[in-house]
């Protein structure tokens, strides 16, 4: 069973409610609540809901809320759940921004597995002007880290990409890290995230690759490291 979606707020100025958690599932966990948008011209976006923890699969983290069309964060992405005998949870995306000087929201981190961890989420894009959401982190696995997220996009007039999120350790062999966000037209691209590492096995994750500068100004973001 799924979570609760959050609620949506008025008008204009409160932000989304978050929304709930996944229950518990004997084989996969349910997936958690969006998170709820804001008012319509401003507000942050409400965050996504946890994952629920499954015996066998992690549920999926809720996607985040929007902010306001005008001014306003994007929410957080929700964390992917926990899967006891298999994989983790996938990671919800974070929220799109507000039009105007707003951040996008990150993703969530992807959830622990018993054997593979999930993916982290991808960050949120910006708007006319703003940075682009962080990418969420791969989870922990027993086997095989989650490759991380990939950031989001800067705004369409200024504003740098997002980072890419850090690929999840594995015991055999780790997740990848997420790509950097774009920029558009001025502005830096995002960081590649970083590769996961690998606990005992031979494996590192591969590095995630530089978001691209502006069209008008603006450089490359760097790869990330391995």
């Amino acid at each position: 069973m799924g979570g609760a979606s959050g609620s949506l707020a008025g008008f204009v100025g409160a932000g989304g409610g978050h929304g709930g958690g996944g229950a518990f599932g004997h084989a996969t966990g349910g997936a958690g609540g969006a998170g709820g948008n804001p008012g319509m011209l401003a507000g942050p976006g409400g965050a996504g809901g946890t994952g629920g923890v499954g015996a066998v699969n992690g549920g999926h983290g809720g996607d985040a809320g929007n902010a306001g069309l005008l001014f306003g964060s994007g929410g957080l992405g929700g964390t992917g759940g926990v899967g006891v005998g298999g994989k983790g949870g996938d990671a919800g995306q974070g929220g799109d921004a507000g039009l105007l000087f707003s951040s996008a929201g990150p993703g969530g981190t992807g959830g622990f597995g018993g054997s593979t961890g999930g993916a982290g989420g991808g960050g949120g894009d910006a708007g006319q002007l703003g940075c682009g959401g962080i990418g969420g982190a791969g989870g922990f696995g027993n086997i095989t880290g989650g490759t991380g997220g990939t950031g989001g996009t800067g705004g369409r007039l200024l504003g740098v990409g997002g980072a890419g999120g850090a690929g999840g350790e594995g015991e055999t062999a780790a997740g990848d890290g997420g790509d950097g966000g774009n920029a558009v037209q001025i502005g830096n691209g995002g960081n590649g995230g970083n590769g996961g590492n690998a606990g005992t096995g031979p494996t590192t994750g591969a590095a995630g690759t530089g978001g691209t500068g502006g069209t008008l100004l603006g450089v490359n973001g760097f790869d990330g490291l391995v």
